[in-house]
C-alpha cells in the first residue's frame, strides 16, 4: 500500500492523503513508546469482547495469543513498524490482521483510537511513576547517607546569599531529602488520578454494545471507571499534574545542583569535584568544571517548557478529543527520560561526585559575624528584651568591622562596656559548634535534633532501601 492512510478510513474518502500530510500527520515515530502498553490494553479489550460475548471466546482466545505474538516480535526486534505505519494503534491492528486475518479487524469492536490511546498513556505514564519514585528513593538514601559522614561538619547557612547561621552540613543535606520526599509523595497523588480508565468511553460517546468497563478496568490495574465519555476521552489533567510533579522535582534537583556549583567554585572551596563526575576545558588544563549539576540545572528549564506547552494546548480545546492532543505524547516521554537521567546523575554526584572539606568549612564558619544573632540571644535569656539587644549587637558589629575585628577578638572589658549582663561565659556562646548545637528546638539544626531527623529519615526509608 503506497499510502497507509488510504486503508485506514471508510469509503467517506475516494482520493489518498497527500504524502507531506501522511508525514506531518503520523506519530509513530514517538508514539512506538506505547506499543508494549498498547498490546496490553487490547488483550484486556479482547478478552472483554469474548466475556460479554461480542465475540466468541476462541475469538477472544487467538486475539490476545496473537497479541501476544506481536509482544514477542517487538521485544525480539522483529516488529519494528516505521514511519510508513500512521501510528502504534493501527500498525498493530496491521500486523494482527496480517497473522489472523479478518478476526484481527474485530478487535477494534466497541473502542476507539480515542478512548485507546488515552488508556495506552495512562499505562505508561502509571509504570513510569513507580519507577520515578524508586530513583527518588535512591537519591534520598544517598542524602541520608552524606548527611550521616557530616553530621557534626558546620557549613555556613545563607539567607540571601549572605552568610547568615552556621548550620550542621547533615541538616542542609535533609532538606532536600524532604524535598524530594515531596515529590516523592507528590507522584502518588498523581498516581491516583492517573489510574483512572478511559477504555469503553469510545470516540466521545460511549458504545452501543454491552461492554463491561468494570472488567477491562480490573484486567488492567485501574482503581476505577471515567464516569463521563466526553470527559475520559478529552481529559488530559494526569498528564498536566505529572508534568507539574515532574517541574517540582527538577526545581529541587536544580537547586542542589546550583549549590553544588557554587561550593565547588575556588570563591567557597566547600567541595572538590572528583574525577568520576568532573570534565576539563579543552584549552585550560587546570579546570575541573561541574558540567553534571550544569546540565540539571539547565535541563530544568526544558521540563519546564513542556509544562507550559501542554498548557498552551489544552486551553482552547473544545470537548472532546481534538488532534492537538496528540501534541502531549513527546511532552511526557520528553519529560520522563529527562527527570529520570537527572536523578540518577545526581544520585551518582551525591555518591561519587563530591568531597566536602571540613578545614576549609571549619574556616568559613569562624570568618564572619554569623554568631550575632547568638549574641542578642545570650542578652534576652539575660533578661535585657531582644530588640534592645538586637540593636546593642548591631551596633557593636558594625565597630567590629570598622575595626577589623571579629566578635570572638574582643576582650572581656569590652563586652561589659557594652552591656553589664556579659559574662566570660559569651565566649563559648559564640563558638560556631556552640551556636549550632543551641538550636535544638523541633526541626532546628542542634546536632541532638539532626540525630533524631537522620534517624527518622532511616526509618522512612527502611530496611527495603538497604538500612537498617
Amino acid at each position: 500500500m503506497d499510502n497507509p492512510a488510504a486503508g485506514t478510513w471508510s469509503q467517506r474518502f475516494t482520493t489518498t492523503l497527500h504524502p507531506a500530510i501522511v508525514q506531518f500527520n503520523a506519530s509513530i515515530g514517538f508514539d512506538i513508546q506505547l506499543l508494549t502498553y498498547d498490546l496490553t490494553a487490547s488483550q484486556a479489550h479482547a478478552q472483554m469482547l469474548g466475556k460479554v460475548g461480542i465475540i466468541s471466546p476462541t475469538e477472544a482466545q487467538q486475539l490476545v495469543s496473537g497479541l501476544e505474538q506481536i509482544r514477542q516480535e517487538f521485544l525480539q526486534g522483529q516488529f519494528r513498524p516505521g514511519p510508513d505505519q500512521e501510528d502504534v494503534h493501527l500498525a498493530v491492528e496491521r500486523r494482527l490482521t496480517e497473522i489472523l486475518g479478518d478476526l484481527g479487524k474485530k478487535l477494534h469492536t466497541a473502542r476507539s483510537r480515542n478512548d485507546q490511546v488515552g488508556t495506552d498513556t495512562r499505562l505508561y505514564l502509571r509504570d513510569q511513576i513507580q519507577q520515578l519514585q524508586q530513583q527518588l528513593r535512591q537519591l534520598q538514601l544517598a542524602l541520608v547517607s552524606l548527611a550521616r559522614q557530616h553530621l557534626e561538619t558546620i557549613i555556613p547557612g545563607y539567607t540571601h546569599l549572605q552568610r547568615a547561621q552556621p548550620v550542621s552540613l547533615a541538616h542542609h543535606l535533609l532538606a532536600y531529602f524532604h524535598m524530594a520526599q515531596r515529590d516523592w509523595e507528590r507522584l502518588g497523588d498523581v498516581a491516583g488520578r492517573v489510574n483512572i480508565s478511559p477504555l469503553g468511553c469510545g470516540a466521545l460517546a460511549g458504545t452501543p454494545f454491552p461492554i463491561d468497563r468494570q472488567y477491562t478496568a480490573q484486567l488492567l490495574g485501574f482503581d476505577q471507571v471515567y464516569a463521563n465519555s466526553l470527559d475520559g476521552v478529552s481529559d488530559r489533567d494526569f498528564a498536566l499534574e505529572f508534568l507539574g510533579a515532574a517541574s517540582i522535582i527538577m526545581v529541587h534537583l536544580s537547586r542542589l545542583a546550583e549549590e553544588i556549583i557554587l561550593w565547588s567554585s575556588q570563591e567557597f572551596g566547600f567541595v572538590t569535584l572528583t574525577d568520576r563526575c568532573a570534565t576539563g576545558s579543552s584549552i585550560m588544563p587546570q579546570k575541573k568544571n561541574p558540567d553534571v549539576p550544569e546540565l540539571v540545572r539547565g535541563k530544568t528549564g526544558r521540563v519546564f517548557g513542556h509544562l507550559q506547552g501542554l498548557l498552551v494546548v489544552m486551553k482552547g480545546l473544545p470537548l472532546a478529543y481534538n488532534k492537538d492532543l496528540q501534541e502531549d505524547k513527546e511532552a511526557l516521554f520528553d519529560t520522563v527520560t529527562t527527570v529520570k537521567s537527572c536523578l540518577e546523575a545526581m544520585t551518582v554526584v551525591l555518591q561519587e561526585g563530591i568531597e566536602f572539606q571540613p578545614e576549609r568549612l571549619e574556616q568559613a564558619v569562624g570568618e564572619d559575624f554569623a554568631n550575632a544573632t547568638d549574641v542578642a540571644d545570650y542578652l534576652a535569656r539575660k533578661g535585657v528584651p531582644f530588640r534592645d539587644a538586637y540593636n546593642l549587637v548591631g551596633q557593636l558589629v558594625r565597630t567590629c568591622i570598622e575595626q577589623g575585628k571579629l566578635l570572638s577578638d574582643l576582650t572581656l572589658p569590652q563586652w561589659q562596656a557594652l552591656h553589664p549582663q556579659f559574662a566570660a561565659d559569651i565566649y563559648q556562646a559564640i563558638t560556631p559548634r556552640q551556636v549550632v548545637a543551641a538550636r535544638n528546638s523541633y526541626g532546628g539544626t542542634g546536632f541532638a535534633q539532626v540525630r533524631q531527623a537522620l534517624d527518622q529519615a532511616e526509618a522512612l526509608l527502611g530496611p527495603a532501601h538497604g538500612l537498617v
